[in-house]
């Protein structure tokens, strides 16, 4: 099955970066790299599944990086890997700075890897656990070097022009109420459960609006909250640097916005993120994350959630659900790809 949902082009950007044309056509569904993207993280999906619910993080997220890597060497393009994940916790990971794609005269670009957003979600099987690559041009994506951790608010486009991450929880909730038409109370907030975020679960409660508490998994919220129809209206509160950048490519396609700003844990951290040239008070905005024209985002699921279904495995075949998002093209794509399983 191909759904796929077509949004109005946006202006053309100057970003001194070289345009790419990552789809060789006009659906991010052609053949190229965003078709190839998507049997990436079909792969690394399907690796992982099996895994789903057996209580083993690390060993879900090994089995998804090694086949992504390997996929990711078949690709055409000259990439190098800006955001990787498992750097804070020590887990399997494709390093930032390694250099994937088949190379030669294939183009240059910045890729944000995660082959599973969700470790724990996996490991419990519970929803929401997604495997992502996101690509940009060369130079693209925003590298948040040492700080491990931001504070994040993400948004859909009614209400993208009125929402500032300075500004009080409650104070965001009523302008994303009046920007969409509707009470505070009729407003359900995303974030992640952390002990870090007890004032702030208090201030939303406070607001009268719903509050969805998320074990892991920011990316998936923040593309709920960049989209209509997820029931999640707002996403808020502090999460990874490294999810920030692909949520960042996610909303460049359904309009939304994302502001982040960066929260370093310590005054060691601290001092290694103004020594990496980190001004800690800028707000960061969506395309300071990620600037250019092509900029793709491609999820598969590996367990069921938003906005993809999980990998299933019935009658000799395994089927995946993927999204590609592009954002030159304002297209939101989902795939349905079913395989014979092999034994």
């Amino acid at each position: 099955m191909n759904e796929s949902i077509t949004l109005e082009a946006p202006g053309s950007q100057n970003t001194g970066h070289t345009p790419l044309d990552l789809t060789h056509g006009s659906s991010s569904l052609e053949p190229g790299p965003a078709w190839e993207l998507a049997r990436v993280t079909r792969a690394a999906a399907v690796a992982s599944a099996a895994r789903v619910g057996r209580g083993d993080k690390n060993g879900a997220d090994g089995a998804a990086v090694a086949a992504m890597r390997h996929l990711l060497g078949t690709v055409a393009i000259n990439g190098t890997v800006v955001i990787g994940e498992g750097e804070k916790d020590d887990a399997p990971m494709l390093f930032n700075g390694e250099r994937v794609g088949s190379g030669g005269g294939a183009p240059a670009c910045d890729l944000a890897v995660d082959p599973i957003d969700g470790t724990r979600l996996t490991a419990n099987g519970l929803n929401n656990a997604l495997s992502i690559v996101a690509i940009a041009e060369r130079g693209a994506m925003y590298d948040p070097s040492a700080v491990f951790y931001m504070e994040k608010l993400v948004t859909g486009p009614e209400a993208a022009d009125v929402v500032d991450i300075s500004a009080p929880a409650e104070v965001n909730i009523r302008r994303v109420a009046k920007a969409t038409g509707r009470a505070p109370s009729e407003i359900t907030v995303a974030m992640l459960d952390r002990p870090r975020h007890e004032d702030l679960v208090r201030e939303v409660r406070r607001s009268g609006a719903r509050l969805q508490l998320l074990m892991d998994g920011d990316v998936a919220g923040a593309i709920a909250a960049a989209r209509t129809g997820t029931g999640i209206d707002l996403l808020l509160g502090i999460g990874g640097t490294p999810e920030g950048t692909p949520a960042a490519c996610a909303i460049r396609s359904p309009g939304g916005v994302i502001r982040g700003r960066l929260w370093p844990q310590d005054e060691r951290e601290r001092a290694r993120a103004v020594d990496a040239g980190h001004d800690l008070d800028r707000i960061l905005t969506t395309e300071d994350l990620v600037s250019g024209r092509d900029v793709i985002f491609v999820a598969t699921g590996v367990t069921d959630g938003d906005p993809v279904r999980g990998v299933r495995r019935d009658a000799g075949s395994t089927v995946t659900h993927s999204v590609v998002m592009h954002s030159r093209h304002r297209t939101v794509d989902f795939i349905e790809s079913t395989t014979p399983t092999t034994h």
